[in-house]
């Protein structure tokens, strides 16, 4: 996969869990933590904070891979 692969991506779904991107492409979370850097770094990315009630650190039962959400920026 390619950066422009992700960034077809994250264009058509506008916002995903790092868990959609794992699924979808078949590829290590923390490789696609890399790429996706890459486009945060060019503001055409931004990490969102999950819901109110999670990732606030206090419970630790959610999986990271589903409250890391990535959002495209147009």
């Amino acid at each position: 996969m390619i950066l422009s692969d992700l960034r077809g991506y994250l264009q058509d779904k506008r916002r995903v869990t790092l868990q959609d991107l794992v699924l979808h492409f078949h590829m290590d979370a923390d490789a696609l933590r890399g790429m996706l850097g890459k486009w945060i770094s060019k503001g055409k990315v931004k990490q969102s904070a999950a819901g109110s009630s999670c990732g606030s650190g206090g419970c630790c039962k959610c999986d990271p891979l589903l409250t890391e959400i990535y959002e495209w920026v147009d």
